[in-house]
């Protein structure tokens, strides 16, 4: 505090002085402002420099300039100093170049860049440093690479360590030791980045090996090594090497109380938090986003609202613990605060108000929140682009989406997945599929969007296809594949494909995975084989709700009612809480065993036990339950008394019964709800007239049949799968 008051002192001091003052003395008080990050003292400076006229006489001055202003986080005073530059040198270029890679302007960043070969000014060994922060994607980084190495600058130990870490950022940890072997000289710089970028991708044994090989460590090794076992959520080892510490700082303390944020531990990080020798923004910021991490916002809130001084990254810290735990107009709220306090948004802001438009399905408030991002100037940035391009595609508006997409300068992945992720949600299955072509590279996760589209949209053996092609391109499957995979398998009932995915995922070790496990006794139960289904089921270690519905739907969807029931019972004392489908799943059962007593006592204790009000489906389920035996009058009665209007399914249910039981009145009265309710679709014609077939009146079904010719009704073919030798095919009836 008393070296910021001298700073604030000197700086007034020379504001009021008229004469020329030496540019090492200017440039030595613009570093002292850099350090402390006080804008207004540094403005006091610059404007005397202007007032004596030496703003240019000097450009490591006019450097300082640029860099006391980019690093005060005042990037546009930045560029206009830097624009007024008559002749600004390779240093002037490389200040300015860092300033955008450092903020995340890494567009502007490259633009610089480029214009600066175009000037004929030759980058050095800092320049490319600097730019290496801005290869948002491995095919920047390897470009930027090769022209390292074209100029001989791979030997710098400045741009190694930078290649190094970038590497490791985008993945490539072999092809960041490869950089690192190959260094001619290695200071502590180069072997702590070789430790995070190991750690930082989950080789935690590799880093600690680094760590411990390296000739001097300081702090900042120590913190790395540290929140390498935090990342990887081995706490107790992070405290071990906390405790044996020769020096911590508070970017150690924030560290510790971030990893034991992150993993869930709120209390055990609010208790280091009070602990601190010193806080900084950073250890608030970092107790704001555990408290959203586990659902408590209300508490994030009051620390948020106590902070002695907040930072961009504190209010979007806070916008996140809004919108990631249901709060989103609380979340739009805070960002118009926000506005209203002059606090310049950064990418991440603008990712989680989009979040919360996204949430709300605000179409309006997304599009005026574009507006802000292209007023800022972040418009061409991959990151808030992606954000966008999902707002848009989830509010409905996917010309938006693609128009967000089709705009961009550069793309990665993640912005080719979220644009294909858009077309599948809007049902353009076509679309999702030519872009998925003409995609420059993929990853698992843009094969899972297009094989998940394909599933849902019921194209099971283009689907099917595009796993074989995936396997094919030597493209690893993950849990999510094969949750996604395995329903196509079902609806095929392509057993044996079934049987090939099960083989995948034991090798994978994906067999404990709840939602692979779930997906893999769905698929066994609906290709018949139910014991399978069963044995995959008792194997689970873990089964949550999802996994006791597909198996006790599995067995009634085979007529194994008595097992269904025992499995409900089960289910209930295993303590697991039931919903509406657990339900479902029971009525669906009682319906195929004709269990009628049974029916009506789960369909009563699901709101007088469990508090679940019955749906639609429910109803439906009684309604076919006492259709089939032969209680037509009281399934009537009951569809009569549905606290909702019925739906065709229920109506068709009915309907169902009375060609059963053949009862021509009521199939006829039912029939026509249905014409009313679903007028272009067949089937109530279809069992219309089978009622008739089966009471021998032949005038009737003809008159069925000139009402659907009149109405330009059309029966639909029906469809059935066959697996032969592992091949699926399709069979219509007329085939």
């Amino acid at each position: 505090m008393c070296k910021h008051i001298q700073l604030k002192e000197a700086a007034q001091n020379f504001h009021h002085m008229g004469k020329y003052i030496d540019s090492t003395a200017y440039a030595s008080m613009l570093k002292g402002c850099i350090d402390k990050k006080v804008l207004s003292e540094g403005k006091l400076v610059h404007s005397h420099i202007i007032q004596t006229g030496s703003e240019w006489q000097d450009m490591v001055l006019a450097n300082t300039l640029v860099t006391m202003y980019a690093k005060c986080g005042n990037i546009d005073d930045a560029r206009n100093v830097f624009d007024k530059m008559p002749q600004p040198n390779v240093a002037s270029w490389t200040v300015m170049i860092a300033a955008y890679a450092r903020d995340g302007y890494t567009e502007k960043a490259w633009e610089l860049f480029y214009r600066m070969k175009r000037m004929d000014v030759q980058p050095n060994q800092f320049t490319f440093a600097s730019l290496l922060p801005a290869c948002v994607n491995l095919g920047d980084l390897k470009n930027i690479h090769g022209e390292i190495i074209r100029r001989g600058f791979q030997s710098n130990v400045f741009v190694g360590n930078g290649l190094v870490d970038m590497y490791a950022k985008c993945g490539r940890v072999e092809i960041a030791h490869d950089v690192f072997d190959k260094m001619a000289h290695r200071n502590v710089v180069s072997w702590t980045a070789m430790v995070t970028g190991y750690a930082q991708n989950g080789y935690i044994e590799e880093a600690l090996k680094h760590f411990e090989e390296m000739p001097q460590r300081n702090v900042v090794s120590w913190n790395v090594m540290i929140s390498g076992y935090l990342q990887n959520g081995q706490l107790g080892q992070a405290l071990k090497l906390f405790q044996q510490m020769p020096q911590t700082n508070v970017v150690t303390w924030n560290a510790m109380i971030a990893g034991y944020a992150q993993n869930g531990k709120v209390d055990e990080a609010l208790k280091l938090f009070q602990k601190m020798p010193e806080r900084n923004v950073v250890s608030w910021n970092a107790m704001i986003a555990g408290y959203a991490q586990v659902g408590l916002a209300d508490e994030a809130l009051k620390l948020f609202e106590t902070m002695p001084v907040k930072n961009v990254i504190s209010w979007t810290a806070m916008i996140a613990a809004f919108s990631q735990n249901g709060h989103d107009k609380e979340a739009l709220k805070l960002f118009q605060q926000l506005q209203l306090a002059s606090v310049k948004a950064n990418t991440k802001t603008f990712a989680v108000v989009l979040l919360a438009c996204t949430n709300l399905t605000t179409l309006e408030q997304g599009m005026e929140v574009h507006e802000d991002i292209i007023r800022n100037e972040f418009q061409f940035d991959v990151f808030v682009a992606t954000a966008l391009v999902d707002m848009y595609a989830k509010c409905g508006s996917i010309e938006n989406a693609y128009g967000v997409f089709d705009k961009m300068p550069h793309r990665d992945v993640t912005l080719w997945n979220a644009m294909i992720a858009g077309f599948v949600q809007n049902g353009h299955i076509e679309e999702a599929l030519k872009l998925f072509q003409k995609m420059p590279e993929r990853d698992v996760i843009s094969w899972n969007t297009i094989i998940d589209g394909y599933t849902h949209d019921g194209h099971c053996e283009e689907a099917s296809e595009l796993f074989r092609q995936m396997q094919m391109a030597g493209v690893k499957s993950n849990a999510e594949t094969l949750t996604v995979f395995l329903p196509a398998c079902a609806n095929m009932a392509a057993l044996e494909h079934g049987k090939e995915v099960h083989e995948v995922i034991l090798r994978s070790g994906f067999q404990f995975n709840a939602f692979v496990g779930g997906a893999l006794v769905d698929m066994y139960a609906k290709c018949g084989s139910i014991e399978n289904a069963r044995t995959v089921f008792n194997e689970m270690p873990q089964r949550d709700v999802v996994s006791w519905n597909i198996m006790i739907t599995g067995y009634a969807m085979h007529g194994y009612a008595r097992e269904a029931l025992q499995l409900f019972e089960q289910m209930q004392d295993c303590g697991v809480n039931l919903d509406h489908i657990t339900f479902l799943g029971v009525l669906s059962a009682c319906c195929h065993a004709g269990l009628v007593d049974e029916g009506w006592q789960y369909f009563y204790c699901m709101s007088d036990s469990y508090h679940i009000d019955p749906a639609m489906e429910h109803y439906g389920c009684m309604v076919d339950l006492l259709g089939r035996a032969g209680c037509l009058d009281e399934a009537q009665s009951l569809i009569n008394r549905m606290p909702m209007k019925p739906d065709p399914a229920v109506w068709a249910s009915l309907l169902g019964a009375c060609r059963i039981h053949t009862d021509i009145e009521l199939g006829e009265q039912v029939a026509e709800h249905l014409f009313e309710l679903d007028p272009e679709n067949d089937a109530p014609y279809v069992l219309l007239s089978n009622i008739y077939a089966s009471a021998g009146r032949w005038n009737d079904i003809e008159k069925v049949r000139k009402i659907m010719k009149d109405r330009r009704v059309k029966k639909k073919p029906g469809c059935s799968w066959i697996e032969v030798n592992k091949q699926v095919d399709g069979f219509l009836v007329s085939d």
